[in-house]
């Protein structure tokens, strides 16, 4: 697999037209069980292939029972000098409920073990809306999460995925389904807990102290090209989005024998990208402007206005010389008020 990651690397040197690399996220799978042996063959054929910025973002996506002291020590000697840390909940119901491999226990651990080896730049993962969590119990687990000192959260809804294991017990009543009410409730909770706490709320999901927005995270939800390395990963350079083979041994054969990881690709029409532009941006603390609508084609501003002006009056978007943002209570209703906006197949 390491072979193949290395090769693929190699061969789409030139997806990026050799723009300066600023952030270098290790996700998917679970990244943290690579050895240091394999981080360094990954990243010195990284550093062969791109231009990496001196002070670049290298996040390693982990799992608290993955970080001990040992894989702690190894991620120190490496380039990697951010830590994503899937935490979910800092109580054994929750965790029990969304069947994560860690425990309570495990989670505050792991935060003490990294800030002890020098990690400072953590991000953390939560997930609220679980059946199982209280609103006494999500406000301490934000409140952990203001005592550790962690500059960055990301802090999720509970979805459920079709096909998953969570679903199906959910469809056999083996176990409870998230109650939307609650959600909402302890999204309100998160956003008043942002602003007490000194967290620059600058996208829907995600949390920032001054000087630690993700580039990652930003990057993505700014709709900047981006290259997708590795089984299922997915690419955009800023017209088309391509994908790989959802398959380990068939992604590795493809590029051992020097051909294509990639399974389909898609060029996008000037719909798909006002659709993507409206769906990511509106999302944002910035919100979306007027000129770059109007760049997709003479007729989206018209149909924009005309969808969005009943969010305007109901309180939901606020607007402001070019510029739609969503308000706190619109905030509730960000999936919903993009989806109100998009348009189909051409839009002109």
């Amino acid at each position: 697999m390491i072979d193949a990651i290395c090769l693929e690397i190699k061969s789409r040197n030139n997806y990026l037209n050799s723009s300066i690399i600023d952030s270098i996220y290790f996700g998917g799978g679970t990244p943290s069980l690579l050895e240091e042996k394999d981080l360094t063959k990954i990243w010195q054929t990284l550093t062969e292939n791109f231009k990496i910025a001196p002070n670049a973002e290298i996040t390693l996506e982990a799992n608290p029972d993955d970080l001990t002291s040992s894989k702690l020590d190894v991620l120190v000697r490496t380039p990697i000098n951010r830590l994503s840390i899937g935490v979910q909940s800092f109580f054994d119901d929750d965790l029990k409920y969304m069947r994560r491999a860690h425990n309570a226990e495990e989670a505050m651990r792991c935060l003490d073990r990294a800030n002890d080896k020098g990690f400072s730049n953590i991000t953390l993962d939560l997930i609220y809306g679980t059946p199982t969590l209280t609103s006494k119990n999500w406000e301490k687990n934000l409140q952990i999460v203001s005592e550790s000192g962690v500059p960055h959260l990301s802090a999720y809804q509970l979805t459920i995925e079709n096909g998953t294991p969570l679903q199906a017990l959910i469809a056999r009543g083996k176990k409870a389904a998230p109650p939307e009410e609650k959600a909402v409730a302890q999204f309100n909770v998160l956003m008043d807990w942002a602003k007490e706490s000194g967290f620059d709320h600058y996208e829907i999901s995600n949390f920032a102290k001054p000087g630690h927005r993700a580039i990652h995270n930003s990057s993505y939800w700014s709709g900047d090209p981006y290259l997708g390395i590795g089984p299922s990963a997915h690419s955009f350079n800023g017209h088309s989005r391509q994908w790989n083979i959802a398959h380990n041994p068939k992604y590795i054969n493809a590029l051992l024998n020097n051909k294509s990881a990639t399974s389909e690709s898609e060029e996008l029409k000037p719909s798909d990208l006002y659709n993507e532009y409206i769906m990511t941006g509106l999302r944002l603390s910035r919100g979306i402007e007027e000129e770059p609508i109007i760049a997709f084609g003479s007729t989206f501003l018209n149909i924009f206005k005309q969808n969005i002006s009943q969010h305007i009056d109901r309180g939901y978007v606020l607007y402001s010389a070019g510029r739609y943002t969503l308000t706190r209570s619109g905030k509730v209703f960000a999936d919903r008020i993009a989806s109100d906006c998009f348009v189909v197949d051409g839009g002109q």
